[in-house]
């Protein structure tokens, strides 16, 4: 297992930013009707990420504000899939997205970025990115027909990563002792 430890660069990088939180709720359709009791659940002060593309506007601003209350009263951090203007609008922390989405940052704004691939980590790391979320690294339903990195792969990625990195896909509490990442995240398994 001394082969996969966390590279000397990237242990800098995790002792550098403490303020990033190490477990990350990624909400879904599949899980709206019971975030609220996993936001209560979240250990304090962990992260919350609010996608829920399937909602139109009005209801997914409505969802947000409601779930919104019980991060802030739990200290999550808050970001949300979508505009930094939006963010800021909506009271979020900061976006998440692909690398390409999130342009370098003059808002105060967190960007966290979607990577599946060197090229990915790549534009991650050029957009000036706080955090980047590498997946799948299990098998999950959100990447059904996409093949799974695996702990060999996933740490060959983070690697090339020049911020902290998210480990994404198929993620639990079972899995994340066994991949001994320090910051993971999760749509079913934290739900």
């Amino acid at each position: 297992m001394a082969a996969f430890s966390i590279a000397p660069r990237y242990r800098a990088l995790v002792l550098q930013d403490q303020s990033l939180p190490h477990i990350w709720l990624i909400s879904d359709k599949r899980n709206d009707h019971v975030l609220e009791d996993a936001l209560l659940r979240l250990p304090r002060s962990s992260g919350f990420i609010y996608r829920h593309y399937h909602l139109d506007d009005p209801q997914r601003f409505g969802r947000f504000r409601s779930l919104h209350r019980i991060a802030r009263a739990r200290g999550h951090t808050i970001i949300l899939a979508d505009s930094a203007l939006t963010a800021r609008e909506w009271g979020a922390d900061g976006i998440y997205g692909a690398p390409r989405s999130l342009v370098p940052r003059r808002d105060g704004m967190l960007r966290l970025a979607t990577a599946h691939n060197p090229k990915e980590v790549g534009l991650a790391n050029r957009s000036g990115c706080d955090a980047v979320l590498i997946s799948p690294i299990y098998p999950t339903r959100s990447h059904i027909e996409g093949v799974a990195l695996g702990p060999v792969r996933f740490r060959l990625l983070a690697r090339l990563a020049l911020m902290p990195v998210i480990a994404l896909g198929g993620m639990d509490t079972f899995r994340a002792q066994a991949l001994d990442w320090p910051r993971w995240a999760a749509i079913d398994g934290l739900s």
